[in-house]
């Protein structure tokens, strides 16, 4: 009798998974099955805060809990709110829960709400997710991270740590920028047993994540905002930041990284009428001005014109014009300001330079089919400038600085600065919109919370930040945003949800090697990012490429790159930029040193093709080297093209994988393979 009840029990836990205890789901419906166990009545969800100095674990369970559904704008995407109601008090927290049908992945964001007349107690210590995985197989737990963006070479270097029992790897990025210097918010926890989790955190300050081994078959992860202690007002409400979790299982943790690249793409990147917005080329306008001039602060409405029709007159015409900062009233030759970072709040045409404003240079731009971006930097408003006169009331201010925060999180001006913005971008014939962000927010937002109201004026900001860029996309249903805060410091899951980092980092405008370092660092996690491109040789441009690129080839001097050069790069642009949006392979580690190889692989399972991009740097003695790429059919024979010496050869699937030599003879230069299955 207990054999046949061992049997049956074995059969339904197993057979139907619906009482199969799921700690790391692996498929769609262990996802949604994991999300019933930890977010229901009686239990304690995987989430944590302290209230009222009591952690939220030992009273969570006796709140009033409520789910239903909520109305998805995507036929893949499941939208669930459950509430935790207090019955002693006013305090609820709806986690808005998300899952999807074509991925394992699940994440939730949380809105703590006041309902009653008085303040609540403290608020601190927010875990938006405090879980723990636990796996019956033996082996290593690892965590893949990444650095932040600090303008160096080793910008998004990504780190395997092999975790430790008793010791946790801690992760925030340096002020309040998301991928600030040290830490960027995605990040791939691996298992034992080819599985894992990656994990995404949608917060646009300072967030936090903690990874520590509890024991050999046991990792905790903690992440949320790292700076909040506070009660929430009468009828007060604040959002926390998203968590993200996408949840693999493969022969390596590539699987998931690639599972997480294609997530990205289906559920958090821009669609323009449903559809996917492919990235553009985009071109300045020249090389920018000579000294004493920075950036764009000499550009004239006549000369910017001459050089819309001069690219077209060579047919080297970029998708996308880009006018960079220095445009604006205050810059200028022999002004008495001129400095472009001195003038941010004055946001209005320079008509000396501009007697027509930027309408008319967006007019020539579309005459030719191109689009035109614009850049500002609303948020820092230096003193003396326009909106610092007209609006004081809307800025955060610390001692000793002139650089004023233009407080998102005020209502009245948030509402005030969409519509400003929005205006300007209709009256100046503005397709896409440039947002930079060059100093760092932490300062003042905790210069202007009061005691028992730590973390508030964060929380308003970037709530306000995402409220902004949402009007803005509102407006213009058409609209690309463009991320950039000192290049590369504010990627996380809610920009990118929004926008794209087209300029990625400030590093050394050029520089071939940093460049490789960057693709292959942000290619882990993200599809969609750029750079540019200053040279039409081989080595510089292939370094350069990604989704996305900037082409800042000069075009009126005696250092001009030759114009056919310029013709047969875009064309190569054009058709590499749909592999970008393939699964990606690193050949090599990540390298910051010049005596290295680098090189990695993107592959379309879909299409049954591929590129494999090689580089041997200046100091590198090795003429060769021996790379395994994957995702190939075993089976299957491939032609793979030898594009810079015109060499075709054929291998299966299997001795592809199994590893190919690759040979460069000279230093630096690169290596192009380009394959498809026969």
């Amino acid at each position: 009798m207990k054999q046949i009840l061992s049997v049956v029990l074995i059969l339904f836990l197993s057979g139907t998974g619906i009482c199969r205890e799921v700690v790391v789901p692996e498929t769609v419906s262990d996802v949604k099955q994991w999300v019933d166990q930890h977010f229901a009545k009686g239990k304690i969800p995987p989430f944590s805060f302290v209230y009222g100095g009591k952690n939220s674990d030992t009273f969570i369970k006796n709140w009033k809990f409520s789910s239903e559904k909520e109305a998805s704008g995507e036929a893949s995407a499941e939208k669930i709110i459950c509430t935790y109601s207090d019955p002693k008090g006013g305090l609820s927290v709806k986690c808005l829960i998300t899952m999807f049908s074509d991925f394992p992945a699940v994440e939730w964001v949380l809105n703590f709400s006041n309902s009653s007349g008085k303040n609540t107690p403290i608020i601190e210590k927010e875990a938006v997710i405090n879980y723990s995985f636990t796996t019956e197989n033996e082996g290593d737990f690892i965590l893949h991270h990444s650095k932040g963006s600090d303008h160096d070479r080793s910008d998004f270097f990504p780190f395997d740590d092999k975790l430790q029992p008793g010791k946790n790897i801690y992760m925030t990025p340096t002020g309040g920028r998301s991928s600030d210097t040290s830490a960027f918010p995605f990040f791939n926890i691996e298992m034992p047993g080819g599985q894992g989790a990656v994990v995404a955190v949608g917060w646009t300050g300072k967030w936090y994540a903690d990874v520590a081994l509890k024991d050999e078959k046991t990792v905790t992860l903690k992440s949320g905002m790292e700076r909040i202690q506070l009660g929430l007002l009468p009828k007060e409400e604040i959002r926390s930041p998203r968590i993200c979790l996408l949840f693999w299982k493969g022969d390596d943790r590539m699987v998931g990284h690639n599972q997480f690249r294609q997530f990205i793409l289906a559920h958090h990147t821009r669609k323009i009428n449903g559809h996917f917005a492919e990235c553009p080329l985009s071109g300045s306008f020249d090389y920018g001005d000579p000294a004493p001039c920075g950036e764009y602060e000499c550009l004239t409405e006549e000369f910017a014109i001459a050089l819309v029709n001069r690219y077209q007159q060579f047919q080297i015409l970029p998708e996308l014009f880009w006018l960079d900062a220095g445009w604006y009233t205050g810059c200028g030759f022999n002004k008495e300001k001129g400095s472009w970072w001195e003038n941010v709040g004055n946001w209005t045409v320079d008509k000396e330079r501009f007697p027509d404003g930027l309408k008319a240079v967006a007019d020539a731009v579309h005459a030719t089919g191109a689009k035109f971006m614009v850049w500002f930097e609303p948020e820092r408003v230096k003193s003396g400038t326009q909106f610092d006169v007209e609006h004081p009331e809307w800025l955060l201010k610390i001692p000793g600085s002139d650089n004023r925060l233009f407080n998102l999180g005020n209502l009245e001006a948030r509402a005030w600065l969409i519509n400003y913005i929005s205006d300007f971008i209709e009256k100046q014939g503005i397709d896409y919109y440039r947002q930079d962000f060059n100093f760092d927010p932490m300062p003042y937002w905790t210069a202007n919370d009061k005691p028992g109201r730590i973390g508030i004026s964060e929380i308003r900001h970037i709530e306000g930040l995402y409220a902004f860029w949402d009007g803005l996309l509102n407006r213009f249903p058409n609209l690309l945003i463009d991320n950039c805060a000192s290049g590369g410091r504010r990627i996380d899951l809610e920009t990118t949800s929004r926008s794209t980092p087209l300029w990625r980092t400030d590093y050394q405008y050029g520089e071939p090697n940093g460049y490789q370092c960057h693709t292959m660092g942000l290619n882990l996690y993200l599809p969609l990012h750029g750079t540019a491109i200053y040279k039409t040789d081989n080595y510089t441009f292939r370094s350069g490429l990604g989704a996305t690129a900037v082409s800042n080839w000069e075009i009126t001097g005696k250092n001009s790159e030759p114009i056919p050069a310029i013709q047969q790069k875009i064309a190569e642009f054009k058709r590499f930029r749909p592999y970008f949006y393939g699964d990606y392979y690193p050949l090599t580690p990540v390298s910051t040193r010049d005596n290295s190889w680098m090189a990695y692989q993107l592959n379309r399972p879909s299409e049954n093709d591929g590129i494999i991009m090689a580089f041997r740097r200046g100091d590198c003695e090795s003429e060769t080297i021996t790379v395994k790429p994957g995702g190939l059919d075993k089976n299957a024979k491939y032609e793979l093209f030898f594009e810079d010496y015109d060499i075709r050869i054929t291998k299966t699937g299997s001795e592809i994988m199994n590893g190919i030599e690759l040979s460069i003879p000279l230093k630096p230069a690169s290596l192009l393979i380009s394959y498809h299955k026969e």
